[in-house]
């Protein structure tokens, strides 16, 4: 291994520290960890020559490289094939979803377009078992170009990746537009001090040189190796000398004057070697065989390679290289628009139809100067092959091109439609809107007028999630309903879904106006025909809801939450179903239709592999846990979903840390949270954040016994409509801190609350809502009726399955008893619910219990930490699917770790909890 203390070369003058930190980097990666780093830097700043520094010093370790150009982004999984093509042969050693996965973007089998997410882990498990065998360096150089579905699989593996053996190192240009590689460990590289770059100028300058224009030249170019040594080339030995005629550095910047210095050069070339330099421009892949195969047909030879390599620009003969980016940038830029398109014609006839039909098109796309119908056609069935790899961006790429060129206005504003889709897929939200305007300058009929509505409300409400969407996908619905009843009817559906997370954030539409629409025309969904399916009357019963209230809409959603239990679901529109039923069951205090949809919502999301959906899905299901009192599972969801927020790279959708800081009384940390995140989540118009976060306040509070704050919290939850689906979280609430709390208000604010609870439970006759508007009633009650009151809802919540709220009853009823000087019968109830909170993790309430156990006589501690405490939520996850009997590969695809990882943290489960092997831990787990 060459040490940092070695002389230097030339092109790493100035590098020491950058070189020490390579070194650690290669130290920690030969001992066993998966260092990460990200080497930022303005263009020809020494990113390349640093790169191929630590490649030559990485002894020991197998080094795989990557290089991204500009003309390769729109190639689907270009930059991850090139990386990974040494090591395909190792494909069946995958799991057979992963295996197939990668055989598909990269073209070597056929089948469904994988998730993107699991592409990613594919990616890392495949590179994992490379360095089985000794550490891999993974070098991806110009990441900035990388296409969108690499960049997305690598930084993906390169947030995962921890005891792997496998280092991934990123060189991209200053300033830089990439979103992928952001928040990973950086190298921010700059040019180099005054005394290195004066001994790098002075030794690439033959000669003497004037110190003043030494010193200008330094100041100029700010220490930039690339400018130190390519700027002296345009100067005569006069200017040089004396600096008579240096150029102005505030008339003339500095890379402009870089790559006039480099078109310099490129124009002194013969003819012949600048036709060769631009065919080798013009192809993305640098493919030696293509570029001679298009050189010949053009009629140059091989021997027109040699001034170009003479003069430090690019060699061609067995590969294709140029000595840097800009050169690459400069001969295609410079060259005459007809000779581009000459170039890509003879690279089109020179890429092999049937192997590589896709960079065929392309080619052929770039070389027609007008419209070309033919040409649009290709280019459609290239989006068509790049989309069924999973190739999304790349297909809206191919499909924008096509529409470029298509000469029929109809048919170009049909292709824009769908290049807008793609797009907005793809998650090029501005991109999409461009297209979506090109495609409404039509001529569009009123179906694709429709569909074009639908991309703008749909493009809308991903970038908003509230806002103006609602009223957006309203209008799409309604235009699509003359037209296409069961896409109307899905829109009706994201329309209904924006509105419940705007909530009061809405601007102009929100569930009532959205209610109001359906409800218009009674043949979508109406109860009267026979032919309407359960996702129809979902709708309208949620619509009848909003606009009528629980009696009449119950007859119309508790059959439709039934069908949509079992009904099959094999898409993400399904998934999108039950979603809504989820907010239906919860409406109406379901919590058997509840517990059974938000499961199944889990397991398809993960069948499917749609990880996009996933944060939801398992937010769902980690609401309905914490209710239940099962904090264990839900702090193994909560685990499992912060990795998957993580991986995927987007907001939580709930806040399960804040979730957990309310629940075990953590006031300091639940505020700290929900104020951190309140300001986004209302610039973004989530406004079912903003009641489900005010909503845990409250219980937070009530837990605390600090009445007068649970009280603000939960009156700041704007009425029914807004509240649709939360109603029996936040009405007990509110019932509860204003009986308590001393706000002249309070006894008004809590009969209202007290009969809203009563008229939902009349309706639903689900023992969730009967036992809630029990308690609300008892709370409100004196005597001998509070006393029923409160054991009515004790029995109801006891049969179902809302453990906590049963829990909460107990208390209540037991503080009441205490108070009615009945210490003896309130030591029972108390005794349950302390029991309760304590497994729950639920302190505040836990504390509640054991102030009334001990004022009733009985003496009360605090239960000791467990075990199991000690395991971070993480590790409780893996144990608990170790002990399930799942195998390493299989906790890995779930938790998108790598197998070797999940071995490493089972050791340290093993330690942590005295086992030495996987039998060991079912015993260990249920006794801690």
């Amino acid at each position: 291994m060459a040490s940092s203390t070695e002389v230097p070369t030339p092109e790493l003058r100035g590098r020491d520290r950058e070189r020490a930190q390579l070194d650690s980097l290669l130290t920690d990666l030969r001992g066993g960890a998966s260092p990460v780093l990200v080497v930022r830097g303005e263009m020809g700043v020494g990113k390349t020559a640093l790169l191929d520094d630590l490649a030559a010093r990485a002894t020991g370790i197998r080094v795989a490289r990557a290089t991204s150009v500009y003309s390769e982004a729109e190639l689907p999984y270009a930059g991850l094939h090139q990386l990974c093509a040494p090591f395909l042969d190792r494909l069946d050693r995958l799991p057979g979803p992963q295996s197939a996965a990668l055989r598909t973007v990269f073209g070597l089998g056929a089948g469904d377009a994988p998730d993107r997410f699991v592409v990613g882990l594919a990616i890392l498990t495949l590179l994992s078992d490379v360095a089985e065998e000794r550490p891999l360096l993974c070098i991806v150089d110009d990441a900035q170009w990388l296409d969108p579905s690499s960049a997305q699989a690598l930084a993906f593996a390169a947030r995962r990746v921890m005891a792997e053996r496998v280092a991934l190192v990123f060189g991209v240009r200053e300033p830089s537009e990439d979103r992928e590689l952001t928040a990973l460990p950086e190298l921010v590289l700059r040019g180099l001090g005054d005394a290195d770059a004066r001994t790098l100028l002075a030794a690439a300058i033959p000669g003497q040189m004037d110190g003043r224009v030494l010193d200008r030249l330094v100041a100029e170019t700010r220490g930039n190796p690339l400018a130190l040594l390519e700027l002296p080339r345009g100067l005569t030995s006069d200017e040089l000398a004396g600096g008579f005629g240096l150029p102005n550095a505030a008339a003339d910047p500095l890379f402009g004057r870089v790559e006039e210095s480099y078109a310099r050069r490129i124009a002194a070339l013969p003819d012949a070697t600048r036709r060769l330099l631009l065919i080798a421009a013009a192809e993305p892949l640098g493919d030696p065989v293509v570029v001679l195969r298009a050189a010949e047909a053009l009629g140059v030879g091989i021997a027109a390679a040699s001034p170009a390599a003479e003069a430090g620009l690019a060699d061609v003969g067995s590969s294709v290289r140029f000595s840097h980016p800009l050169v690459r940038h400069i001969v295609y830029q410079s060259a005459a628009p007809a000779d581009r398109q000459e170039v890509h014609r003879a690279l089109a006839a020179a890429t092999d139809a049937e192997t590589d039909p896709a960079r065929r098109a392309w080619h052929r796309g770039q070389a027609v100067a007008g419209l070309d119908e033919d040409v649009a056609l290709e280019l459609e069935a290239s989006a068509e092959r790049a989309q069924a790899r999973g190739g999304v961006a790349a297909g809206a790429a191919f499909l924008q091109r096509a529409a470029e060129l298509t000469p029929d206005p109809a048919r170009r504003a049909a292709r824009a439609l769908a290049a807008a889709q793609a797009k907005a897929v793809a998650g090029s939200a501005e991109a999409a809107l461009r297209l979506v305007a090109l495609a409404e300058v039509g001529p569009l009929d009123d179906l694709a007028a429709a569909r074009a509505a639908l991309v703008r409300a749909r493009v809308t409400s991903t970038m908003t999630r509230g806002g103006e969407a609602p009223a957006l996908l309203l209008d799409a619905a309604l235009a699509l309903r003359p037209h296409d009843a069961a896409l109307s009817r899905d829109t009706f559906r994201d329309a209904f879904i924006a509105a419940i997370s705007a909530g009061a954030q809405a601007h102009g539409v929100g569930p009532a106006e959205v209610a109001a629409a359906l409800l218009e025309d009674n043949s979508d969904g109406a109860p009267a025909d026979p032919e309407a399916g359960p996702e129809a009357r979902l709708l309208r019963g949620l619509a009848v809801l909003v606009a009528e209230g629980y009696a009449p809409a119950v007859p119309l959603l508790v059959p439709a939450l039934a069908e949509l239990r079992v009904l099959p679901a094999d898409d993400e529109g399904a998934l999108r179903w039950i979603w809504l039923a989820c907010a239906a069951a919860r409406a109406l205090a379901d919590d058997a239709s509840w517990d059974a949809l938000s499961r199944r919502q889990v397991e398809l999301t993960r069948g499917l592999g749609a990880l996009a959906l996933m944060p939801g899905a398992m937010t769902e299901r980690l609401a309905y846990e914490w209710l239940r009192g099962d904090t264990r599972t839900a702090d193994s969801l909560a685990a499992e979903l912060e990795v998957i927020v993580e991986a995927i790279g987007v907001a939580p959708m709930l806040g399960q840390s804040t979730w957990a800081a309310a629940w075990r009384g953590a006031d300091d940390a639940a505020a700290r949270t929900i104020a951190v995140r309140r300001p986004e989540v209302e610039r973004r118009g989530e406004g079912l954040w903003l009641i489900t976060t005010d909503w845990m306040s409250a219980q937070l509070f009530n837990g605390l016994g600090r009445y007068d704050d649970a009280l603000a919290a939960a009156a700041r939850v704007p009425d029914h409509p807004n509240d649709l689906g939360l109603a029996a979280w936040v009405l007990p609430e509110l019932v509860e801190a204003a009986v308590r709390s001393e706000s002249a208000d309070g006894p008004a604010l809590a009969a209202a609350a007290a009969a809203r609870m009563r008229a939902l439970a009349d309706a639903a006759q689900t023992d969730w809502a009967l036992g809630l508007a029990a308690r609300c009633e008892a709370l409100l009650a004196e005597g001998d009726a509070a006393d029923a009151l409160y054991l009515e809802s004790i029995e109801r919540l006891g049969r179902s399955r809302i453990r906590s709220a049963a829990a909460r009853s107990q208390l209540l009823h037991g503080e009441w008893l205490r108070r009615e000087r009945r210490r003896a019968d309130a030591r029972t109830g108390l005794r349950a619910a302390l029991e309760l909170f304590e497994e729950a993790g639920a302190e505040g309430f836990a504390e509640r219990a054991r102030r009334e156990l001990n004022a009733t006589g009985e003496t009360v501690r605090k239960r000791s930490p467990e075990t199991l405490d000690d395991l971070t939520p993480q590790e409780a996850e893996i144990a608990r699917l170790a002990a399930s009997g799942q195998t390493n590969p299989e906790i890995g695809a779930q938790l998108f770790l790598s197998p070797r990882t999940v071995e490493w943290h089972l050791r340290k489960v093993f330690g942590k909890l005295g086992v030495t092997s996987r039998k060991e831990l079912g015993g260990a787990l249920s006794h801690s």
